[in-house]
């Protein structure tokens, strides 16, 4: 980004040489959008220039020495704010790393780094610590970090029941006497259990153990060791105390030959909390497999024209000022000039101009976008990138950026685990000073550790989160971050793109002023078009003769701007106002007033005439989406400030400004307008973004939370925490209901695992209850928690 002295655009820094759009304090734009988002927005209290330019938590013109490269690689299993400073410490710590920056939100770090270390260097790195880094579209180490988490809960549940059985089948009846076996069995199991020969029993159970605790329990013994380095308590260091305190005194007590094994809590803790935390892993896997049909649009090949000879050819093989052909269907795979051919270009994905727009030789086009029709020759641009690549890098940029916000579980972690090891040592030393010996004072310590243990607290979470994607799955709403759920409950504002999001993006015949007979032979010769516009008028009206087009049409000839031919025996011509005056042709006042409403209001006009005089119109446009009206509406009420957000211009996004629900409206502003856009009211409040395309991916990656349209664009998808897989504007605020259930279901179950250390803690710290009963406890809590959770969100 240029810095505001230069040529740059004050609000979103692309080049503004040449272009003559400024405001009273002689400041420069690159369009008339930017300006008024500038203008409109510039009141924020103490938010300047430079603010707007900072990405989530991070200024986005960070300092990267000459020569240096960046790396985004994807983490497995960075899930909390502890995580994401101890892998940013540990990677900047990294010689040849000037810097780095993680999202455990996006599971992604960004590295910049001397080229001389390479991304393997790094991936292995940060895989040392425990975690899984493998380089983004990594689709083979994604799937290997899948099954080794589900084979760490298979090692956990398949070892830990063979723990368990000798507990259940031989211990267990040692403590509650009669109850399993007669009194007879249960002394002889007592008595054998007391006999030196046990230390063999005790100590293959505490080898099986050993195993939960170091396989199963990596994840949260990694967690609990990130939090100590990091200075900030969480849920895993608290499971990681009871379990490893369980573990410790049942060695020590086999060692020194006592009868105190507690083996199973340590089990029964790590297997439950892993499987909340599977169960949630696998919801979110679920849902995203929901989006396997997207595909990504960015190019691998081009067309290159050498000596007439034509070659196919890597895009980054392609240099300035080589020449590239590409015809109707095909994509424009790098920014440069049309010096060559007649084409209707569509540039939605990137810009998010609704309407294709006619290129001639000298007219500038940009990588992505898709040509309509005709062909066209394209001479690379000086640097030879692609406005979608550029578009690809920022969404990255500002994903590896965005901090995950303190999950609330982890936020009373950092009050509760102090408090429990201040009163696990404060009654231990009471016991102690009172006679009891070191082992009875340490089995008080240890029960106060056990029955704090917040398997519930630990289950609270994931599980609610959980019923919520499952329930969001339900309504075909995928939810990629379980952070959603509390991010989006305290946004003000909800931004909407227009083309593709409240529209459906597609063209089609809005209205109609003419003969139906005409409007028959009319879209008959559109057929032979591929223009967008051709395509709806021809869509829209079926043929009369069960379609034999060949038989009726005489001659057809397309034209910059509509076609001209003979449809049965009779000359039509077709097409834009500009078109009848070219060729000279007669337009009544009342088509021609007709057609100057349909521009004003950003729709495309469309004269059909014939013996040399217009006699009807079709107006064609961007289609509005069901029910976008409602939705708009039920945020208002709720008080969220809506926001219009389009790379059109005012025109077509004049109908949304007569809406009472949407409070504000910006027109014309290019990708990186919308992110700075996006940036700059997130300065007002926290901002959720609604977009489909790919030139909505910065907005949505920026915005503290972003909602995509599943039949928009894998980058929109990828961008986005949220998608909505069938397009229905209202699961938008079915979002903000599932959120709010969501939450209400977080409390109750953090309330019922609270509820029970409030009884629980006292009872242990007076000595009254022992480990045993303390884990059953522990296991009646969780039970709760889970039945609880299992209840549907919303009816």
């Amino acid at each position: 980004m240029s810095d505001d002295t230069d040529t740059g655009c004050t609000l979103c820094g692309l080049p503004a040489d040449g272009v003559d759009v400024a405001n009273g304090a002689g400041e420069s734009f690159c369009c008339t959008g930017c300006r008024d988002v500038y203008t409109a927005l510039d009141d924020v209290d103490d938010v300047t220039v430079e603010d707007v330019r900072r990405t989530a938590k991070r200024d986005a013109e960070r300092p990267i020495p000459d020569g240096h490269e960046t790396t985004y690689l994807e983490v497995e299993g960075m899930y909390c704010s502890s995580c994401e400073a101890f892998i940013e410490s540990v990677a900047a710590n990294e010689a040849g790393v000037s810097n780095a920056a993680a999202s455990y939100v996006t599971e992604t770090v960004r590295i910049d780094h001397d080229p001389e270390l390479s991304a393997e260097q790094l991936r292995t790195s940060i895989s040392g610590l425990g975690y899984t880094a493998y380089e983004r579209d990594d689709a083979f180490r994604r799937r290997q970090a899948d099954n080794w988490a589900t084979a760490r809960l298979a090692v956990g549940v398949l070892v830990g029941m063979m723990v368990m059985l000798q507990y259940i089948v031989i211990i267990y009846p040692t403590y509650f006497g009669g109850l399993y076996y007669d009194e007879r069995t249960a002394a002889f199991l007592a008595d054998a259990l007391a006999s030196p020969s046990a230390t063999y029993f005790y100590a293959v159970i505490g080898v099986l153990t050993t195993v939960v605790l170091a396989v199963t329990g990596r994840p949260i013994l990694r967690g609990a060791y990130v939090s100590l380095k990091t200075r900030s308590p969480n849920m895993d260091l608290l499971v990681a105390l009871a379990a490893g305190s369980a573990y410790a005194y049942s060695t020590l007590s086999m060692i020194v030959g006592g009868d105190h094994i507690y083996y199973d809590v340590t089990v029964a803790i790590i297997v439950i909390v892993t499987i909340g935390t599977q169960y949630e892993s696998s919801m979110k896997q679920r849902a995203t497999e929901q989006l396997s049909d997207l595909t990504a649009i960015q190019l691998d090949e081009a067309t290159r024209l050498d000596g007439g000879e034509r070659e196919r050819v890597a895009v980054d093989e392609l240099e300035a000022n080589d020449r590239v052909l590409v015809r109707a269907g095909e994509r424009v795979p790098i920014d440069g000039t049309v010096v060559d051919g007649d084409a209707a270009v569509d540039e939605a994905v990137v810009t998010g101009e609704s309407l294709p727009s006619r290129k001639t030789a000298g007219d500038e086009v940009v990588g992505g976008s898709m040509v309509a029709d005709g062909a066209i020759t394209v001479r690379v641009g000086e640097g030879a990138t692609s406005s979608l690549d550029r578009i690809a890098e920022l969404t990255w940029d500002l994903q590896s950026g965005s901090r995950g916000i303190q999950k609330l579980a982890d936020r009373l972690a950092t009050i509760f685990v102090p408090l429990v090891l201040v009163l696990a040592i404060v009654v231990t030393a009471i016991n102690l000073g009172i006679g009891a010996t070191i082992a009875a004072a340490l089995l008080v310590g240890l029960t106060v550790l056990i029955v704090s243990c917040p398997c519930a607290l630990g289950l609270a979470t994931p599980l609610a989160v959980a019923a919520g994607l499952r329930d969001a799955l339900e309504r075909s709403i995928v939810v990629f971050d379980d952070t959603v759920f509390e991010r989006i409950r305290e946004a003000d504002t909800v931004v909407f793109d227009k083309t593709g999001t409240l529209t459906t993006g597609e063209m089609a015949l809005l209205e109609s002023d003419v003969d139906g007979e005409l409007l028959s032979k009319a879209a008959e010769l559109e057929t032979r078009s591929s223009h967008p516009v051709a395509t709806a008028i021809a869509a829209a009206e079926p043929r009369t003769d069960g379609g034999a087009a060949a038989e009726r049409i005489g001659s057809f000839e397309s034209h910059r701007n509509g076609v001209s031919g003979i449809v049965d025996g009779e000359p039509l011509l077709v097409g834009h106002p500009e078109l009848f005056a070219e060729r000279g042709w007669d337009v009544p006042e009342r088509l021609a007033d007709r057609a100057a409403d349909a521009s004003d209001a950003g729709q495309v006009p469309v004269l059909i005439g014939r013996e040399g005089t217009a006699e009807g119109i079709a107006v064609v446009g961007d289609e509005l989406r069901d029910g976008w009206e409602s939705t708009v509406a039920s945020l208002s009420a709720d008080g969220v400030d809506v926001v219009v957000l389009t790379g059109d211009d005012s025109a077509a996004a004049e109908r949304f400004r007569a809406h009472d629900g949407v409070s504000r409206v910006f027109a014309g502003v290019p990708p990186e307008g919308k992110a700075e856009t996006v940036n700059r009211l997130k300065a007002q409040g926290r901002t959720v973004m609604v977009g489909d395309g790919t030139n909505d991916a910065p907005a949505l990656s920026a915005a503290d939370l972003g909602i995509a349209l599943g039949g928009g664009t894998a980058m929109a998808v990828d961008a986005a925490d949220v998608a909505i897989v069938d397009d229905d504007l209202a699961s938008v605020e079915t979002v903000f209901e599932l959120s709010r259930a969501t939450g209400r279901r977080i409390k109750g179950n953090i309330g019922w695992a609270f509820c029970y250390n409030a009884i629980a803690i006292p009872l242990a710290a007076t000595g009254l209850l022992n480990p045993l009963f303390a884990a059953v406890a522990m296991g009646a809590s969780s039970i709760l928690v889970v039945t609880n959770s299992s209840r549907p969100l919303l009816k």
